[in-house]
């Protein structure tokens, strides 16, 4: 009887982040919607549609992915903001680019769409941008299931036994994940031919930049072998630039 409990108690472990996943993707999937097509007046628009499809669905993919293979680290990124070792800063820094960014880039590309601020592109050059942005997606999914210890908040994770990962993506740049989604930011104002999301889009690259410096700094200081893994991997977002 004992052999089986730790088995059982997996389970109901499991079974309960799969509900709480599938809770949270249901309202990013309704909150995604009314902004983008609240905010554009219409539901004939493709790229809207596109872009959920192609957000939600490789975060679906890939998050399930993960449960099945390390619920443990679902469970690390959903109850992070609760641990008390988060860095202090870092929580403008995860209010700004995980909602308040991209909640003000999807207004705002639906509006350019309801009164035609931009011009449009040619559809090669959103189609281009699409194929980027997925790129991108896949870059930091790569970084997502490579490193167990890739967290929605800064901390050392201490009792999840925290190691340097310099495996898959790590061995190209530091921060991958982060490499990915600033891609995936850069290619939303093509795609929607918006020339005011370009905006909101500056204003999380910038913000890219200043979490990757001190968060760097930070496991530079705190984690166990950081400083030599950066010294063989010398860049942080870029390679060959930075």
């Amino acid at each position: 009887m004992n052999n089986q409990q730790p088995s059982a108690t997996a389970s109901v472990e499991k079974s309960q982040v799969i509900k709480t996943a599938v809770i949270r993707f249901i309202f990013l999937g309704a909150l995604m919607a009314a902004a983008l097509f609240l905010s554009s007046g219409r539901l004939d628009w493709w790229e809207g549609w596109v872009y959920i499809a192609v957000s939600l669905g490789s975060m679906i993919f890939f998050r399930f992915y993960l449960i099945s293979k390390d619920p443990g680290q679902i469970v690390e990124r959903m109850e992070a903001p609760q641990e008390e070792n988060v860095k202090s800063w870092d929580r403008p820094f995860v209010l700004l680019l995980g909602f308040l960014g991209p909640l003000t880039a999807w207004i705002v590309a639906g509006l350019d769409v309801r009164f035609g601020w931009s011009p449009e592109l040619p559809i090669w050059v959103q189609l281009a941008a699409l194929v980027l942005f997925i790129l991108g997606i896949l870059f930091f999914n790569w970084a997502l299931i490579t490193n167990r210890f890739f967290s929605s908040h800064v901390r050392i994770q201490i009792d999840r036994g925290h190691a340097v990962i310099s495996s898959g993506p790590y061995r190209i740049v530091r921060h991958p994940g982060y490499a990915g989604d600033a891609l995936a930011w850069l290619m939303v104002p093509f795609f929607f031919s918006s020339y005011w999301v370009a905006i909101p889009t500056v204003i999380a690259l910038l913000a890219y930049i200043g979490r990757i410096v001190l968060e760097d700094r930070t496991l530079q200081e705190e984690l166990p072998g950081y400083k030599e893994y950066a010294s063989k991997v010398r860049y942080r977002l870029v390679p060959g630039i930075w």
